[in-house]
């Protein structure tokens, strides 16, 4: 006699590593991208979520600090599994691309020659056209207006003037204070109720820890250790608004400046990072890996992972089961939406310093970064195939 048992349906866990660690593999284009990856994946076939409380979570996202598309990732985990299923889904999306950066962490070092430099000095390239096309897509969707215009100008203008962390979080701090002063009255559009649940003793806690490791990160430390790079790398991760690119000039004042890695060496792997699929953010392992001298790259690669992407999962575990209402409030929107426009400035300093001053040396520079541009902007090439061409044509130049 046939059986008629029906087959077993995964576990919940295992049901959405699996589901992130495909798109993980597979998500190419950057965190704007990735949003739309979830739209099709767990909105239209999935069905874990409905289109409303999709653009609930990413509202909360982009208005925390961290990585938007994972803490995106992370809240739909915890939507269909706890925080053991945001765990499950923060892992599955962003272990592919932290494990091929920490490949190119350990390629790169073996790396010499001029082949090599003409190489790495495409990437870096490519890296100055993505951050470019970054800043004027930001700019129409957080900086659209005259007003949020000359905020991001102001706060690009501050930054050059006086650059490094305690200066961004100064200009984000004085961007909240002109939201209130001249948005507070401003008509917003109404919040979508968000129907996730989650503890709010949970998340008490989470929002403590994410303060106190934070004040313990501002606490100055000396050379280079594990709990230095811990702090310098929790440090950046939390004062970055708008995720992704807009990281770029906290990591590179974290690596950079203090001498724990050439110029060169951070922008190569920033271009690498855009030709793989997976959260931008994952170029802390790379970064922490490639750190010379180092008694283990892996070991201080993954510190360096899990300290830049730990305190935005505290922050979307800390706000998600108090959104709703806290949204709502007219000033808390009046800030965000000059805080927001603030980040546009942010980036477009770092386009300027470093990248372009770094990177941008002679007219064959200028013109195969404005070729990246145009393939990314104009053609809507995808960043995985511009990368590999711009620094192909990047070391065929360099033998002329």
């Amino acid at each position: 006699m046939k059986s008629h048992t029906k087959p077993r349906a995964p576990h919940p866990l295992l049901e959405v590593f699996f589901a992130f660690l495909r798109l993980g593999c597979t998500s190419f284009g950057g965190p704007i991208a990735h949003l739309g990856y979830y739209q099709k994946e767990f909105v239209a076939r999935r069905r874990w979520c409905s289109q409303e409380t999709l653009a609930e979570l990413i509202a909360l996202a982009q208005s925390l600090p961290g990585p938007a598309s994972s803490q995106v990732a992370f809240a739909l985990g915890i939507l269909r599994g706890g925080l053991p299923g945001g765990l499950a889904a923060f892992a599955g999306f962003t272990l592919p691309s932290a494990l091929l950066m920490l490949g190119f962490a350990a390629t790169h070092a073996a790396l010499s020659g001029p082949v090599a430099l003409a190489l790495l000095h495409g990437l870096s390239l490519v890296a100055v056209a993505v951050v470019a096309q970054a800043v004027l897509t930001m700019q129409r969707s957080l900086a659209p207006d005259l007003e949020r215009i000359l905020i991001a100008a102001a706060a690009a203008f501050l930054l050059l003037l006086f650059p490094g962390q305690f200066s961004t979080l100064g200009v984000l701090a004085a961007a909240a204070a002109m939201g209130l002063i001249f948005f507070r009255n401003h008509p917003q559009a109404s919040a979508e109720v968000l129907t996730i649940q989650l503890s709010k003793s949970i998340g008490l806690t989470a929002g403590i820890l994410f303060v106190l490791l934070l004040a313990a990160s501002l606490i100055p430390t000396f050379g280079l250790s594990p709990l230095s790079l811990a702090a310098a790398f929790y440090r950046s991760g939390a004062l970055v608004f708008g995720g992704g690119h807009v990281v770029l000039p906290l990591l590179e004042s974290t690596v950079v400046a203090p001498g724990w890695l050439p110029q060169s060496t951070f922008l190569a792997g920033y271009g690498a990072a855009q030709a793989l699929p997976g959260p931008v953010f994952a170029l802390a392992a790379y970064l922490g890996s490639a750190i010379r001298p180092s008694p283990s790259p892996l070991f201080y690669g993954t510190i360096a992972l899990l300290a830049l992407f730990l305190p935005g999962l505290l922050a979307v575990t800390a706000v998600l089961p108090y959104w709703s209402r806290l949204r709502a409030n007219p000033l808390v929107r009046a800030a965000l939406r000059a805080v927001n426009a603030s980040v546009v400035g942010i980036l477009l300093a770092a386009l300027i310093q470093p990248l372009c001053t770094a990177t941008l040396h002679t007219p064959i520079d200028i013109a195969l970064a404005l070729a990246a541009l145009g393939l990314l902007v104009l053609a809507k090439a995808p960043a995985w195939l511009v990368v590999p061409l711009i620094a192909t044509v990047a070391l065929v130049a360099s033998r002329f």
